[in-house]
């Protein structure tokens, strides 16, 4: 096997990172190709090879994000230890796809540098009173709630929880997706400057015969 399984900018990713994390157990809602164990008994060796190519793309969002971090000033907290499980909620993995999922669950780099993307978002307040007015059905009253009032038909103010009350919230709520959705436009335009080994290319790579469109 190969030394490095990519190079970042030239600079090479050792494979040894990629089998440290794929050696870690995987703990919370395991996704469909989980990092742990690198060989799982009975498994398919075209599962295998997935499951490598799909860590090496962790693997390479930590390095992008550790870089993208020391360009930006940013200190990330300290890395916890390889062995401590790696936790994927489903919810995440949904809204994320499991790659970024995984990486921001593994990456101290990537979840600093995720925070610093959705501190800079602006929300506008038109943006947040038109979410309040088109999302009725999240901001109806346990009272309305009790009574079995839809927001199909039509809902009374009173019915509402007052803007002023969730206001805050949903503010954060769209500057966190603001935040996801720069952190997705940063680690496209900076894969741009990886190169893999054979064998650990995008999952996705429609180069190999084992490609899945899967994240």
């Amino acid at each position: 096997m190969t030394e490095h399984a990519a190079l970042v900018h030239g600079d090479p990713i050792p494979t040894a990172r990629v089998d440290t994390f794929l050696e870690a157990p995987l703990g919370g809602a395991a996704s469909h190709d989980g990092p742990a164990p690198a060989r799982r008994p009975n498994e398919a060796p075209s599962v295998a090879r997935q499951r490598r190519r799909w860590a090496t793309q962790v693997v390479v969002t930590d390095e992008l994000a550790r870089r993208a971090c020391a360009d930006r000033g940013l200190k990330p907290p300290p890395e916890v230890s390889p062995a401590k499980a790696l936790s994927l909620a489903e919810s995440d993995v949904a809204d994320l796809g499991s790659i970024v999922a995984a990486a921001l669950a593994h990456s101290p780099a990537a979840r600093t540098l995720l925070a610093a993307l959705e501190a800079e978002q602006t929300v506008p307040e038109t943006a947040v009173r038109d979410y309040y007015a088109r999302n009725h059905d999240r901001f109806l009253t346990p009272e309305a709630l009790r009574r079995g009032v839809t927001p199909f038909g039509g809902v009374a103010p009173e019915d509402l929880l007052p803007y002023d009350e969730v206001r805050d919230g949903i503010s954060c709520e769209l500057r966190k997706a603001a935040g996801r959705k720069a952190f997705f436009g940063w680690l496209d335009q900076a894969r741009a400057g990886v190169t893999y080994t054979h064998g650990h290319e995008h999952p996705g790579d429609p180069s190999h015969p084992d490609h899945e469109h899967r994240h």
